[in-house]
Parts: structure tokens; sequence; C-alpha cells
């Protein structure tokens, strides 16, 4: 059963001080009331930040890699929130409040979708809509999101995928290897000078790029890695996908390109004048009004 949690975890590879009070700045921000629920899986007890109307239809998030669920609050303040119940979810093993199961690592994409699996479950064991959700990612989490949807079509109503990386175009040798020296050995000085890189730039929300240094101190996991999602059996399903234009991970005109060849009849479009690391924060209303 889920188990509604205002506490911190108990866990100390969950977060040090700094990184906690980082985290609860960044979803103070969120439209209220949020809920926080931490649900039991094979894989460790996974935290999901939850706001919007109890019998709204589900909509399920997940963040980047080395982001937290915490990213969604803008999507859910400009609309996500008042047309669907948001569950925004920490990934097991990045940073954020899910705690791995020790022994049980998630080391390939079936142990993704398997604790994908459970994690849905969890969210519909109660009073609410049941049956198939719609299932939203951005960037690596897009990638997950994909798999899943490859995997398990009979349990998604939607998919939203966000400049989602590895899922139809590879990633640029120049955004590897500026994020190699993050990857391999983060520090605050190095994350903040790689997102101001990427976003060209752009006015990052404080709170968030607070959030973002912090992880420089949380215990790092290798990230799932393997070959493109086949999502051939997604042929005829409702699928939206938003590129950003100005993203360094990727051709963003190439990529759209093959996500219409892929899926026919999915939504694509490019979001203007918007990075990569910045698309959920930045392009917020234009996310809520073109998706949710």
């Amino acid at each position: 059963m889920p188990r509604t949690s205002s506490a911190s975890c108990a866990s100390s590879r969950c977060s040090t001080p700094s990184f906690r009070a980082a985290y609860d700045a960044a979803l103070g921000q969120w439209p209220g009331p949020v809920e926080a629920v931490d649900l039991p899986t094979p894989y460790g007890v996974t935290r999901v930040n939850r706001c919007g109307p109890a019998g709204a239809p589900p909509l399920v998030l997940l963040p980047g890699g080395g982001a937290t669920s915490t990213v969604w609050g803008a999507c859910a303040a400009a609309g996500a929130a008042r047309t669907h119940r948001v569950h925004a979810v920490d990934l097991v093993g990045d940073p954020g409040l899910s705690v791995p199961e020790p022994g049980r690592p998630i080391r390939a994409v079936g142990d993704l979708v398997g604790w994908l699996d459970a994690v849905v479950d969890g969210l519909q064991d109660g009073p609410g809509p049941h049956g198939p959700v719609t299932l939203g990612g951005h960037s690596y989490g897009a990638w997950i999101a994909a798999h899943y949807a490859a995997r398990r079509p009979a349990r998604l109503g939607r998919l939203v995928l966000l400049d989602p990386t590895r899922v139809f175009a590879g990633l640029r040798p120049g955004y590897v290897l500026r994020a190699l020296p993050v990857l391999a050995r983060p520090t605050p000085e190095r994350i903040r000078s790689f997102l101001a890189w990427e976003t060209r730039g752009a006015a990052l929300e404080p709170a968030w790029l607070r959030l973002q240094e912090e992880t420089a101190r949380f215990p790092g996991v290798r990230p799932v890695t393997g070959p493109r999602p086949d999502l051939a059996g997604l042929a005829g399903r409702q699928v939206d996908v938003l590129f950003a234009e100005r993203a360094r991970c990727h051709d963003s005109g190439r990529a759209a390109r093959a996500a219409r060849e892929a899926l026919p009849g999915a939504r694509v479009d490019v979001l203007p004048g918007v990075a990569h690391h910045a698309l959920p924060l930045t392009a917020a209303a234009e996310i809520a009004r073109r998706v949710f």
C-alpha cells in the first residue's frame, strides 16, 4: 500500500540536509496542496509528488536524468494540474527521495519496465480513476516512458515525450564531451556551467537551479542504457512529441523528422527558442497548452 509521507527519507543515501532543503524549496513552488506518497516496488521505495483533482485523469511524469520530480511544478501550475491528477516521480537511483532496494539495482530496460509497472499499480491502489494512464517524460525520462509504452501499450491511454533523447536520434558528440566532466565528477560549479552552456544562458528558476547544484552531493548511479525503443506497436495510439529547437543534445529538426516517420499518427512539434534542459521550466505554459 502507498503511504503518505511528509517526513525526511530514513535512508542516509536519500539526501543530505542541504539537498532536502533545496528539494523542499523547489516543491514549495508547486500549486498546492501537494501530497507526497512513497510506493513500495521490487527495486525500492519510490517517492511520488502529486497534485490536482483526486478524480481527474492520471498523468504520470518522469524527469530527465539527474533531475527530480520537482521539475514538473511549472507544468502543473501552467494547467496540467487543472485537467489531471499529476503524479510526478523521483527515479530510483537518481537524485530525489526514492530509496533503492539494497541488492536489487535497476540495470536493464526490463527492470525499468518492472519498476514502472509497480509504480502505476501503486498509484491505482485506492479510489480514483483506474485503467490506462497518460505517461509523460522529459529527456532520459522520455526514453524510459517510450520503452514502457512499447512494452506495455495496453496500460497507456496516451504518451507524451518532451525532447526525448536516444529515442529518435542519437546524442551529439559535442554534447557528450561537455557532459562527461559533470558525470565523472559533479560539482555545483560544473553543473551550473554546463546548464548555462546548454541553455545558452537562459534565466533558470533559482530554486530549481539550487537543487540541481545540490545533486552534485548525491551518490551517483550508472543510468540504464540500451537500444532505441521499438515504437511500431504504438501505431494509432495518441502520442505527443515536443522537441526543443535550441537543444544542444541533438539536432531537433532531424529528430522531429525521424519521429514523424516512426509514428505517422503522432503530433510532433518543435518549440522555438527553448533549450533541452530548460524545456519543462521555461516552456511550461506552451507545453500545458499543447499537450495537457
